[in-house]
Parts: C-alpha cells; sequence; structure tokens
C-alpha cells in the first residue's frame, strides 16, 4: 500500500528540530523522540503521585495525633471535623455542641460530645420553597403615579431586573412587590425636608452641571428624582461645600471601634453582644452605638 504523498512542515515536541510529517497529529520527529517524552510523561506522573500521597499523609498527621484523646481543645477539635477554630466557638455558643470551661484560658471538648452531636443531627433534606402566586399588581400608569417616573424607565427597571409582569385588555400590569422592592429604595428619605433643584445649586455656587454630578456623586449626596426634574439634599449640599457642620455620627464603624477602643474585631463583637450595645447594618456594613460604646469605656467616676 502507498504511503501518503502529504508533506507537513512541523517542529518537534521533544528536540525542537523542524520536519516534515505525513498526518496533521504527529508531535516528534522519529522513534527515538516519542520514546524520550513517553518516558518523561510516565516519569512526572508517578512523581506526582508519590507527592500526593505524601501530602495526604501530612495532612492526616494532626489527626493521628489526637485520634486517641477523649479530651479536645477547641483547636484540636477543629482539626478533627475538618473546621475553623472559631467555627467550634459558634457551635458551642449556639448550644449545638457542649464544652467545658476550665477558667479564663482553658476549655475542653469530650470526643463523646461530638459523636452525640454528630448523631442527634442527622441531615435533613431541605424543601424547596413553595413560590406564591402574584396576585397584585400596579397599572402602567399607576407606577407612573406613584414614583414620578416616566414610561420609558419603568420598563427599562423591569428588563434589567426581571420584574414580571402580564398583560391583560391592551394594559401591562406590573408586579406590587417587585416595583415596591426595586422603587422603593430608590425613594427619598422621607426625612430630608429641604432640596435644592440643579437651576438653584447653579444660581447659588455657580457650578456646571459636570460639578454637580461629581460633587454628588462623590458625597453620597440623597437626591430624588419627579419626572426629568432632579433635585438635592440641601443639608448634604451644603455640608459638601463647607458652608454648614455634619451631625454628630450616631454610629462606630467596626474600624472605627477597634482603633480607637484598641479591640480586636472579636472582642468588640462579644462587648456589643454581651452588653446588648445596639447595632446596625448598612448594606454589608455592621456600626454600633457611639454613645453605648462610650459609656461601655469610659473612665470609672467616684462621686
Amino acid at each position: 500500500m502507498a504511503s501518503s504523498s502529504i508533506r507537513i512542515k512541523k517542529v518537534c515536541k521533544w528536540c525542537g528540530e523542524v520536519f516534515y510529517a505525513q498526518k496533521t497529529t504527529t508531535r516528534y520527529c522519529s522513534h527515538r523522540c516519542n520514546s524520550k517524552a513517553y518516558k518523561e510523561i510516565t516519569r512526572n506522573k508517578r512523581i506526582q503521585d508519590a507527592e500526593t500521597k505524601t501530602n495526604i499523609l501530612i495532612s492526616q498527621q494532626p489527626i493521628q495525633m489526637i485520634k486517641d484523646k477523649e479530651f479536645l481543645s477547641f483547636a484540636e477539635a477543629g482539626t478533627l471535623l475538618g473546621i475553623s477554630r472559631q467555627a467550634v466557638y459558634k457551635m458551642v455558643a449556639a448550644g449545638h455542641l457542649k464544652a467545658s470551661k476550665i477558667s479564663s484560658r482553658l476549655s475542653f471538648i469530650k470526643r463523646s460530645d461530638i459523636e452525640n452531636m454528630l448523631e442527634n443531627k442527622p441531615y435533613e433534606k431541605r424543601n424547596k420553597k413553595d413560590i406564591a402566586p402574584i396576585t397584585e399588581f400596579y397599572t402602567t400608569a399607576e407606577v407612573k403615579e406613584k414614583y414620578n417616573v416616566v414610561d420609558s424607565w419603568i420598563f427599562v427597571v423591569a428588563k434589567k431586573h426581571n420584574i414580571p409582569r402580564t398583560f391583560n385588555r391592551g394594559k401591562t400590569y406590573w408586579s406590587k412587590k417587585h416595583i415596591d422592592n426595586y422603587f422603593g429604595k430608590k425613594a427619598a428619605d422621607p426625612e430630608i425636608t429641604e432640596w435644592y433643584s440643579v437651576q438653584e445649586i447653579q444660581d447659588t455656587f455657580g457650578m456646571s452641571l459636570a460639578a454637580i454630578y461629581t460633587l454628588a456623586s462623590k458625597n453620597a449626596i440623597p437626591k430624588k428624582k419627579e419626572g426629568i426634574m432632579v433635585s438635592y439634599s440641601k443639608k448634604h449640599f451644603d455640608i459638601a461645600k463647607g458652608i454648614a457642620q455634619p451631625d454628630e455620627p450616631q454610629y462606630y464603624t467596626v474600624a472605627e471601634a477597634m482603633a480607637k477602643f484598641n479591640l480586636t474585631r472579636d472582642q468588640l463583637y462579644h462587648y456589643a453582644k454581651y452588653h446588648n450595645i445596639p447595632r446596625v447594618k448598612v448594606g454589608k456594613y455592621v456600626k454600633i452605638s457611639r454613645s453605648e460604646l462610650d459609656k461601655l469605656f469610659e473612665a470609672p467616676k467616684i462621686e
């Protein structure tokens, strides 16, 4: 049988020499290079398998050291369960796991208590929640009237955030729950009663539109929109321009409290929880009552 007359210029994957092959799948210029490459691949695989076994043995060493201990520290209990020490503390605090506190620095967990916890809490498959049908709707006109927005913006928001809608006799009906959830967050703070229009800001401060938008964005100045008219909070704008003083903040951020009172994050959360100090969550950040923390850590007085 005649061999192929095709000649494809290629580079050998092993030696790097240029050669002509008769198949597109050929990777080596000779049987010798092919054999050397195969041996190299086999050798690397054996090395990798040996390293994997060694790593498994190393990871099992801490468990081997504590496997016969009846009383475990929180760190050892975490190693045995494959979780962090902090997770063990949370399990104990929640009452899921028993622990014995010998002193302020010495606590133990019995291995039998860990086994009892696991036996008494078998895995339960979570059933899917039944999705309640949507029964309350707004018409487009009702959304416009309540939130002072135009038709086109309603459709843009609905498409971007997958707001459910339905049609009936030529009218579009929007899920009341989803509309309120989106536009309610965008609504102006009811405690703000004084507002600057854009024109008033331009007349008062002589600012361009670009300067107004930049200042408002940089200082997170609250705004409200009625139709095509945008207004900005007078109080916040005056503070940003330096003609009014900001109110004394009611809360510390976690970072501010840690720095002021020289506490770790765990210590701060412990004090806040133990002394029932009010906390609020703003977005993804936790803030702690300034007055209550100041009162807790103020210097003792003798009257």
